[in-house]
């Protein structure tokens, strides 16, 4: 059956089109994302969900959404999706956030022009009939000092205009590399110093926790006297009423908004102050942006519901159509390691250990932890997924670490994955064989060559003669066929591990029979998703 997909905002047709092209169910109902209880009722239909800002994805959506894999934001913000709660719910959240850089950093630089020569007013005085030219005195561009809050994809495309304009650019981004820096021909520099030196500043940052209110109370009070503040970014980043204060008393000589902390914005401290622009969030708003968004966001989620391919998602590592072509056998070789060490774990686990040796060193290992990591939440909760499970073993204080090495042995590539816990340390390695297939190679330090089957029976026993009559005896006589056996040995006499797989469930009572042999420490029936 083909993935549907539900367009509960407007997108362009040429965006539903690719959907369809692409063989997806897509149902276009652009109004449908204002309508609360109406998404509610049908949200559980759909595998994926394409927005832009009018759909609010809030935890109930997420919780009435039963089959949803993955929601596509035609934009960069997201602050109307609930991120944390599509994570847990294991749902993807995709973003486009290179469509309309361009169209932002453009209405960020007409917006800075427009409050340094004041043109909505002048403008507004003019329709009225009014001449009045010395009204309107504005200050030049040329050799002033701008200050960017955020120097990524927005923020270097203004960075780049303010030097055609001949301005001095200082940036503050502490993610921005001193070699960095230097490309873009700016200077790295603090908030204080950023605060006190710029004429014009501009913010080019997300809301987050560390973000918010960004330019407070006490930031406006250190702000060189005569500053014009310009913000195309996000609503919240700046104390909207403590701004006022500065724009009435002449401390600031200007704002130009694009975006407000409550939209839609119909009352603001900042609205009919003589020197501040407003608009109503206009940052993306081109025949070209909103063009490129749309037909970004519907190539993304196709690729991911086709293929498995993840492009710009904010709560999962990208992965290309490419490596999830390569990287598929060795996914499903992480979630087999995990699936292994979850279902015989039955304490809390401390700590996830994967060391990734030779080739698959050089592959997208934060996908492969991702799928290692949910392999062992799903023995305790079965709807665990790539995108849920990091944010699970969070929240239940677990330390995730990896280690990459060369080739050391003699196999190409491998996958050892180590589960702490108070009581003990559990290793298993595995990788995959030339055919694709995933193979157990290590237990316990135990070297093994394993096929995996959906049902699996794991035993433990010291090295001693009548183990494998007893298992062949056991399950033979009471109807359970043995697809493939595997034995292993840390030496003579010490301890030995054996590895079934089996055609079908083992009923508890053969299990048990296993058991009165006394022969076996240990007997675990194991099941693997092999789909």
């Amino acid at each position: 059956m083909a993935p549907k997909v539900l367009v509960s905002d407007k997108l362009s047709e040429t965006a539903v089109q690719i959907f369809r092209d692409r063989g997806i169910d897509v149902d276009f109902q652009p109004a449908l994302g204002k309508d609360k209880d109406k998404l509610l009722e049908v949200i559980g239909q759909y595998d994926g969900l394409a927005i832009r800002s009018a759909t609010k994805v809030s935890d109930k959506v997420l919780a009435a959404a039963t089959n949803l894999k993955v929601i596509g934001r035609a934009g960069i913000g997201v602050d109307n999706v609930d991120i944390p709660a599509a994570s847990k719910k294991g749902v993807i959240v995709m973003n486009t956030p290179f469509g309309n850089s361009i169209t932002t950093a453009e209405h960020a630089m007409a917006m800075m022009m427009a409050v340094a020569r004041q043109i909505p007013e002048a403008s507004a005085s003019t329709h009225a009939g009014k001449w009045e030219k010395s009204r309107f005195m504005g200050v030049e561009l040329t050799a002033k000092t701008l200050g960017v809050v955020g120097a990524g994809n927005i923020g270097s495309i203004v960075i780049d205009r303010a030097h055609g304009l001949k301005m001095k650019v200082i940036a503050y981004d502490p993610f921005l590399s001193e070699e960095r820096a230097e490309k873009l021909g700016v200077r790295k520099v603090e908030l204080d110093e950023l605060w006190a030196k710029s004429d014009f500043i501009t913010f080019h940052v997300p809301l987050t926790d560390k973000t918010r209110g960004i330019l407070s109370r006490d930031a406006i009070a250190q702000l060189k006297p005569g500053v014009r503040i310009v913000n195309c970014a996000r609503g919240g980043l700046v104390d909207e009423a403590a701004l006022a204060e500065a724009l009435k008393d002449g401390r600031v000589a200007g704002a130009a908004f694009d975006v407000f902390a409550e939209e839609p914005a119909t009352d603001s401290p900042l609205f009919n102050l003589p020197n501040v622009v407003v608009t109503p969030h206009l940052g993306a708003a081109t025949t070209e942006a909103q063009e490129n968004v749309a037909l970004q966001v519907a190539e993304q989620m196709s690729d991911y519901l086709l293929t498995g391919a993840v492009s710009n998602a904010l709560n999962m590592p990208s992965v290309t159509a490419e490596e999830a072509a390569v990287m598929g056998p060795w996914v499903k070789l992480a979630e087999h390691l995990g699936a292994f060490a979850g279902q015989m774990t039955d304490e809390p686990i401390k700590a996830i250990n994967i060391l990734y040796d030779g080739a698959v060193s050089e592959m997208n290992l934060d996908a492969l932890g991702c799928a290692a990591i949910a392999g062992i939440m799903k023995s305790a909760n079965p709807d665990v997924n790539m995108v849920s499970a990091p944010v699970v073993a969070k929240e239940r204080g677990i330390k995730v670490s990896r280690t990459t090495q060369g080739k050391s042995g003699v196999f190409d590539a491998y996958i050892k994955l180590t589960v702490v816990t108070e009581k003990r340390e559990r290793s298993i390695a595995g990788t995959v064989f030339s055919d694709g297939k995933p193979r157990f190679i290590q237990i316990k330090g135990i070297n093994i060559d394993a096929e995996i089957g959906a049902h699996m029976l794991y035993t433990t026993n010291e090295d001693e003669p009548g183990i494998i009559g007893a298992l062949g005896n056991t399950l033979g006589g009471n109807g359970v066929n043995i697809a493939n056996f595997t034995l292993g040995r840390s030496e003579k006499g010490k301890d030995a591990i054996a590895l079934l797989y089996v055609d079908d469930v083992i009923p508890d009572p053969i299990l048990q029979k296993l058991w009165d042999t006394g022969l076996f420490r240990n007997i675990a029936p194991l099941q693997f998703d092999v789909s």
